[in-house]
């Protein structure tokens, strides 16, 4: 027996007819034609398919069986733009065998279909869920509908979902996607879903994702409406708080209360803004201001402010803005409300000696710096002493000159030691910004740090005027305040790089009222506007060079140069400091791990030769984890198959089990808890600084100087000349500045003029670029991207340009550094004792010096340092060449002077 055939009708795009809905729809005449036609024969049942979407393939599966439930005619039938209307009422789903091809909408053609069983009862969970979105999804629509009859209808809907069997729910999902209105792929989904368990879980995933739309509609509905009214009624609600307050300060003045948490089931919150919070801060703010020194500047705006606020209503702007800035008056650390170091401590014994001892256990070295505090410290005890024995006296001797009815004169507050403005100049990582917090812990004052790096608007210093939205101190009034004291140790770090002065104001003009001791004790903050003392605080400013920083605001500054760190220093430092700091950060003991003194050596020469440390303490952190996962896999080995009692009693145990800092595994592997300096290349790679010591090898015309970086650091650069065919001129290359360029054509001038004293010419007044060759003489400094200038190459271009044309050659292990003139002196330089401690990094064991930078050497290096090395101090060119290449090694050709004989 064959399949049953039925007529098939198109439904125009996006039409979906379901079981069990109903649809109306224009038709054409022809096809009105064929559908009367249909009903004069049989029972009018055609399939019902929907028009695919136009970018969609047009082949249709799936359709509906649906009855032709009537067909109007149009009243003017001679028209040919009115249609007919047609109603089809959805009975089953049908399927094709294979896909039909769609052609036409106004006709009728026959094909094959299959009808899906229908038969099978769904899964509980499944109905369950789907009984949960369909009521959710109707009660969303009862809310939402306008007309009561419509709510109605989705109420009584929503009372046969909860009645209905697992039987008929497939029966109800028809209908219900029917009524809502949801997306055509959606409804398309759905008609294709034969299978009852499939149909009611796709029907509970549409009801979901319908109910989500419905409640985002609602939201944006709401909120577009309450923007059109909240003008409106702003009045409304400002007049209903008012109410409230006053209910409620009747209710708390009232002597009848209700027990304690009534209402909230005994629990309150800190959050809760009730009225009794904001009442009990604006008694802590007046309790302030009445705190403040009578007379005051402080006091009388204080005052002043408190008056305003309270005539200004409390849901207006202004009187937020006058309460934050009373907080903020109330908040700085005044003189009559501040603390400061106590008196008992400055007169222990002990004070200068524990004061030592702290910047002893911080820092190692730094001796000048160390002394400059231990000064200050001194003077602030002599100071506190001197002041008490005054007060003392005045107390036991008062006057007798004084009538009877005048008051009695108030003690004379003591000003105290203005504190210093130090400002720490060195490369990074030198210990610039550790030493303030170690200063801090001396003095026992609180510390606050501002990082002034990037700082472009004046306002960030001297703070916003009131005038402006949003307005807040500066950051000295917000560092006093958090910390409490009016004699805290600030912190200005990066100093030098504050910005220059542009539209937004000039932060380093900013700063000079700050740092200067005659000014800063009636500083101005734009918001406050009023005088705040700032002549207790220490301030330490930190750089890493003074060329950006403005002459005026140097001058207020004591500078202290922190130049860097000797091999000997850096040894201390990782073994006191850096080495335990890294073993506790990555879970380790002290004696899980030990570096030996020639590995942290190697560490330092090898793989980190720096001014500062904090390469070497990342250097040393690599060696410390590589340690802790060597450690972690022994314990794992040792350890895998026991319990983790047994594993805590062997963690206790483990000292005992170590013989020579070395431990044997179950599995027999061994791990070490000592690294040696074989086993560095290992975990840290090749060294970095190994291939520029085999590369530094003597050679003609190649002298190494002595330089200082951008950032501080000091360290060697060679020097380089060659000869080449040309036309006698000087050629200078690596990026050279204008000083340094003629520093290169005063040094070959030199040469040229003492040629025959040097050997280099056989006859005076002969140029050796022009005889016997005619050559060009090429200087380059390596590094070319980077900018070099300075008066201090002199003395290595001299020797390089008699290296090269004499052919000595000077030894790998000399460095020098110093300018000079055309009649042969050799004048001081700066920057010596970076240059020195850059060249005993670089193993340089000869340095050749002015003559006027002895006294620079001997104060500023290390004793240790100068041990290791060998200093020669020079006052002209030729004592330079004799030190450079060696006692007679040039072959100095004597002057003969000639005495004409008179009888």
């Amino acid at each position: 027996m064959g399949s049953p055939k039925l007529q098939v009708l198109l439904l125009p795009h996006p039409l979906i007819l379901l079981p069990t809905a109903r649809l109306t729809l224009p038709i054409s005449r022809s096809l009105a034609d064929a559908i009367l036609s249909l009903l004069d024969d049989s029972d009018a049942v055609v399939a019902a398919i929907p028009l695919p979407a136009p970018d969609s393939p047009s082949e249709v599966t799936y359709g509906t069986a649906a009855r032709v439930a009537r067909l109007v005619r149009p009243r003017n039938q001679s028209s040919p733009t009115q249609p007919y209307l047609l109603s089809l009422h959805g009975i089953t789903r049908i399927r094709f065998p294979s896909p039909i091809q769609i052609d036409k909408l106004d006709n009728l053609p026959v094909h094959n279909v299959l009808y899906p069983s229908s038969e099978g009862t769904p899964s509980r969970d499944t109905v369950e869920a789907f009984k949960h979105a369909a009521l959710a999804l109707l009660d969303r629509l009862a809310k939402d509908s306008l007309q009561p009859q419509r709510k109605d209808d989705w109420l009584r809907i929503a009372a046969i979902v909860e009645d209905i069997s697992e039987q008929r729910a497939a029966w109800m999902a028809d209908v219900l996607v029917a009524a809502v209105s949801s997306q055509y792929p959606d409804k398309l989904a759905f008609l294709a879903a034969t299978d009852v368990e499939d149909r009611l879980r796709r029907a509970t995933e549409l009801f979901v994702k319908q109910s989500s739309i419905q409640e985002v509609s609602k939201k944006i509905a709401s909120a577009v409406d309450e923007s059109f009214s909240r003008q409106q009624k702003e009045y409304f609600l400002r007049q209903q708080l008012a109410a409230i307050q006053r209910e409620l300060q009747s209710l708390q003045s009232s002597p009848t209360s209700v027990g304690p948490g009534f209402g909230t089931g005994g629990a309150t919150s800190e959050l809760d803004d009730d009225d009794q919070a904001d009442a009990d801060d604006l008694a802590d703010l007046r309790r302030k201001i009445e705190a403040l020194d009578v007379g005051s500047e402080e006091r009388k705006v204080g005052i002043r402010e408190w008056r305003r606020l309270k005539r200004i209503p409390q849901g207006s702007v202004e009187n937020g803005v006058i309460r934050s800035y009373l907080e903020w008056l109330t908040s700085v650390p005044w003189p009559s409300n501040s603390t400061t170091t106590p008196l008992d401590i400055l007169k222990d014994h002990s004070f200068l000696t524990r004061a030592r001892a702290q910047l002893d256990a911080d820092h190692y070295g730094l001796d000048q710096i160390k002394r400059r505090l231990m000064e200050y410290l001194a003077v602030v005890r002599l100071r506190a002493l001197a002041d008490a024995a005054q007060t003392q006296t005045q107390g036991d001797n008062p006057s007798t000159d004084a009538s009877p009815g005048a008051a009695p004169t108030p003690p004379t507050k003591s000003k105290g030691v203005k504190g210093p403005i130090l400002l720490f100049v060195g490369p990074p990582g030198t210990g610039k910004t550790s030493l303030g917090q170690s200063i801090a812990k001396a003095l026992g004052r609180p510390f606050q740090r501002i990082s002034l790096g990037g700082v472009r608007d004046e306002a960030e210093i001297r703070g916003h005027r009131r005038t402006y939205v949003a307005s807040s101190p500066g950051s000295i009034v917000q560092a006093l305040r958090k910390a409490g004291r009016n004699d805290p140790v600030i912190l200005l770090d990066e100093v030098d790089k504050v910005g220059h002065s542009n539209f937004h104001g000039d932060p380093a003009a900013a700063l000079l009222e700050v740092l200067d001791p005659e000014q800063n004790h009636s500083f101005n903050d734009h918001y406050i506007n009023v005088p705040i003392d700032l002549s207790q605080v220490l301030f330490i400013c930190t750089s890493n060079t003074l060329d950006t920083i403005s002459a005026p605001l140097l001058d207020r500054c004591e500078v202290v140069e922190l130049s860097g760190y000797t091999y000997d220093e850096k040894m201390h430092i990782a073994k006191r400091f850096l080495l335990p700091k890294q073993i506790c950060a990555n879970g380790l003991s002290d004696s899980q791990l030990t570096l030996t003194d020639d590995a942290l050596l190697h560490v330092a020469t090898m793989y980190t030769r720096e001014a500062g440390v904090r390469s070497l303490e990342r250097a040393i952190g690599a060696v410390v984890r590589f340690k802790a996962v060597e450690w972690a896999e022994w314990l794992d080995k040792e350890n895998g198959a026991m319990g983790e009692e047994w594993n805590a009693k062997q963690n206790e145990n483990r000292s005992e089990k170590q013989d020579g800092n070395t431990n044997v595994n179950g599995s027999g592997k061994e791990w070490r808890a000592i690294v040696e300096a074989h086993e560095l290349e290992k975990i840290l790679g090749i060294p970095r600084w190994d291939g520029e010591e085999r590369d530094r090898e003597e050679k003609r015309g190649v002298v190494y100087g002595l330089v200082v970086t951008g950032m501080g650091e000091g360290g060697i650069l060679p020097v380089e000349s060659t000869a080449l065919p040309g036309t006698g001129r000087l050629k200078l290359t690596g990026s050279l500045g204008d000083v340094i360029k003629e520093s290169g054509e005063i040094a070959l001038s030199w040469v040229k003029t003492h040629a025959f004293e040097l050997g280099i010419t056989a006859g005076r007044g002969v140029d050796p670029l022009k005889v016997p060759d005619v050559i060009d003489v090429h200087l380059h400094l390596p590094a070319g991207a980077q900018k070099k200038d300075g008066p201090s190459a002199g003395i290595a271009m001299i020797c390089a340009f008699v290296s090269l044309l004499s052919g000595a050659c000077v030894p790998k292990d000399i460095a020098m550094t110093g300018e000079i003139t055309l009649r042969g002196r050799v004048t001081p330089v700066g920057g010596i004792r970076m240059k020195v401690l850059g060249a005993h990094r670089a193993q340089i064991r000869k340095v050749i010096l002015p003559w006027a930078n002895r006294k620079d050497v001997e104060h500023d290096v290390a004793l240790e340092v100068r041990r290791e090395m060998q200093f020669f101090f020079v006052r002209t060119i030729d004592e330079a060449l004799d030190a450079a290449f060696g006692h007679g090694a040039l072959g100095w050709r004597k002057e003969t002077v000639l005495l004409e004989s008179r009888l």
